[in-house]
């Protein structure tokens, strides 16, 4: 239960934090706030800031509160015992980590910028999926120190 909180908590930070970037992104925001030195601005305004005709923030935006659903469905009681929630946590963060591989390699070796928000969103997603696998093997030691005691 505790990797589901964990999830929980991180998949709202990744939502809050693509809802920033989109945001900014629509025109809604002033300009964009980062770190480095152009960095950010010249990765949101690569033509790479666009998949399939719409802002990569929204797939964030729509990943993390997709992550954010399922983990606050599997704290409820109803999910506490149920292996499903966690497995679909691992599946999504799982995709959603392909995808940041994918949009980092586009940063470091086409776009030739790094962008700090995008860092912090990897690093988000790459915990979410660690903290899915981990209550994943929670999970099969659980059944399998079960199986044990019953035999």
């Amino acid at each position: 239960m505790r990797h589901r909180q964990i999830a929980t908590l991180l998949a709202l930070a990744g939502f809050l934090l693509s809802a920033y970037l989109l945001l900014q992104r629509m025109g809604f925001m002033g300009p964009l706030i980062c770190g480095s030195s152009g960095g950010c601005e010249t990765v949101q305004a690569s033509k790479y800031s666009e998949f399939l005709g719409l802002p990569v923030a929204a797939y964030g935006a729509g990943g993390y509160l997709g992550l954010l659903i399922v983990g606050f469905a599997g704290l409820q009681g109803r999910w506490a015992d149920s292996p499903a929630p966690t497995r679909l946590l691992a599946l999504l963060s799982g995709i959603g980590v392909l995808f940041t591989i994918y949009l980092t390699a586009l940063e470091l070796f086409v776009i030739h910028a790094i962008c700090l928000w995008c860092v912090a969103s990897a690093v988000i997603i790459v915990l979410i999926f660690v903290a899915s696998l981990a209550g994943l093997l929670g999970n099969r030691r659980t059944a399998a120190g079960a199986g044990e005691v019953g035999a």
